[in-house]
């Protein structure tokens, strides 16, 4: 029987570590399946961009793991049962997809669950926005962490007629990004941003300096130190009582996983991360692997990696790796685990690359402007790439499995009392 691994997830992570297993790994002893609850590939770095109405090309994942041997599931994962090895499923788009771009397309009943048992997991579900309880922001807030929901502001922003507002809240890269797009897009718009602290305080001055020119210049208004504390029709509210006016809130207050992990009972942080060990394995069950923003991962500065493109890349990296040797029968290589810095675009035409140290602290030095901006875009063409060519570069499938893949010889039961 081959050894079946599922992946969770087809974002960054997920899609390029499928593909990645896929080519290590021998097709005579591994079963691949991707599980994703949309047929395309999304690049989320770029979803501001799709709300501020320009045109963004999706991937289907059919192409992306075409050739590959990938299995695609397209439906949504409901449950994780560590214990009995599968994931319950739930096929809402109904009926069979067919076999597309030669990658394998299964479907399930409409509206019925279904269950698929997995050898090994990696866990890759990404995050989405994270309301933090406030009173207004499902029922009139709008974001850009998925496709469906930057669609809808689009369309919501395409109405909005010369000189109405758009209040963008959070004052992290999402907020910045999105702030400067809208205004650059359209400058008949009054474009502010609310922040719950000063915008841009953690950068080296010479960049902070760059960001507030920025704003300037695009028309931004921004309101430092206003947490809002609840979103109503036509305005926010700020923490103080003081009344924002919007007539479109984008809501950007940082991100969260999904409940589901910690509902599987995998071990995970008080925010739902799954805690793994520098492997990407879960310290409860060491037939799981995460990677990607629900991920908890331990940098090699000793500090929690961020949620971000460039962790998701490190992360499964060093997931498919350690897969890859464990199945093997090989010793677990460790990949990089170091942030660099962060890279925020200000519109199309400026942006600023800010290099962090090894506590995470912005060093002096940064990149900004017109040079910023076409190395911003080389990465977000270059991870799009990356993921629509999984295999690209690696050896053809030549590592077989060993007899019986294991845990290093113990049960999760064992394995657990063994990571405490």
């Amino acid at each position: 029987m081959k050894h079946r691994i599922v992946v969770l997830g087809a974002g960054y992570a997920g899609a390029w570590a499928a593909g990645n297993l896929a080519r290590r790994l021998s097709p005579a002893d591994t079963e691949i399946t991707v599980v994703n609850a949309a047929p395309d590939f999304v690049e989320r770095m770029r979803l501001h961009h799709l709300a501020a109405n320009h045109d963004l090309a999706f991937r289907t994942l059919a192409d992306v793991f075409a050739g590959t041997g990938v299995r695609l599931r397209l439906a949504h994962v409901i449950g994780v049962d560590p214990e009995r090895k599968t994931v319950t499923l739930t096929d809402e788009r109904g009926g069979h997809g067919g076999h597309g771009g030669g990658g394998r397309l299964e479907g399930g009943g409409a509206h019925g669950q279904a269950e698929l048992a997995y050898d090994t997991l990696l866990y890759t579900l990404g995050s989405s926005v994270a309301q933090h309880g406030i009173p207004g922001v499902a029922e009139h807030a709008f974001d850009v962490t998925g496709p469906s929901s930057a669609l809808r502001l689009r369309e919501r922003l395409v109405r909005l007629g010369a000189g109405g507002t758009v209040l963008v809240v959070g004052e992290g890269l999402t907020g910045i990004e999105a702030a400067t797009e809208f205004a650059e897009s359209r400058p008949d718009l009054r474009v502010s941003l609310a922040a719950r602290g000063e915008v841009g305080a953690w950068l080296s001055p010479r960049a902070h300096r760059h960001l507030r020119r920025a704003f300037d210049r695009l028309g931004v208004t921004v309101h430092d130190n206003s947490g809002i504390d609840a979103v109503e029709p036509g305005r926010a509210i700020t923490a103080d009582g003081t009344p924002l006016a919007a007539d479109v809130t984008v809501w950007s207050a940082g991100f969260a996983v999904h409940p589901l992990a910690a509902a599987s009972g995998l071990e995970v942080t008080d925010g739902g991360r799954i805690v793994v060990d520098r492997t990407m394995r879960s310290l409860t069950h060491p037939d799981v692997y995460a990677a990607g923003d629900c991920a908890y991962a331990i940098g090699e500065n000793g500090r929690p990696l961020p949620m971000s493109c460039a962790t998701a890349g490190f992360t499964a990296q060093q997931a498919t790796t350690a897969i890859t040797a464990r199945l093997t029968g090989r010793e677990v290589p460790l990949t990089g685990l170091k942030y660099y810095g962060n890279h925020i675009s200000l519109g199309r035409r400026d942006a600023i690359f800010q290099m962090v140290d090894a506590d995470v602290r912005s060093a002096s030095w940064y990149l900004g402007g017109a040079s910023a901006a076409r190395l911003k875009s080389a990465i977000l063409t270059g991870a799009g790439w990356n993921v629509a060519h999984p295999t690209f570069g690696l050896p053809a499938r030549t590592r077989r499995l060993t007899a019986a893949p294991h845990t290093g010889g113990v049960g999760a039961a064992a394995y657990r009392a063994r990571a405490r």
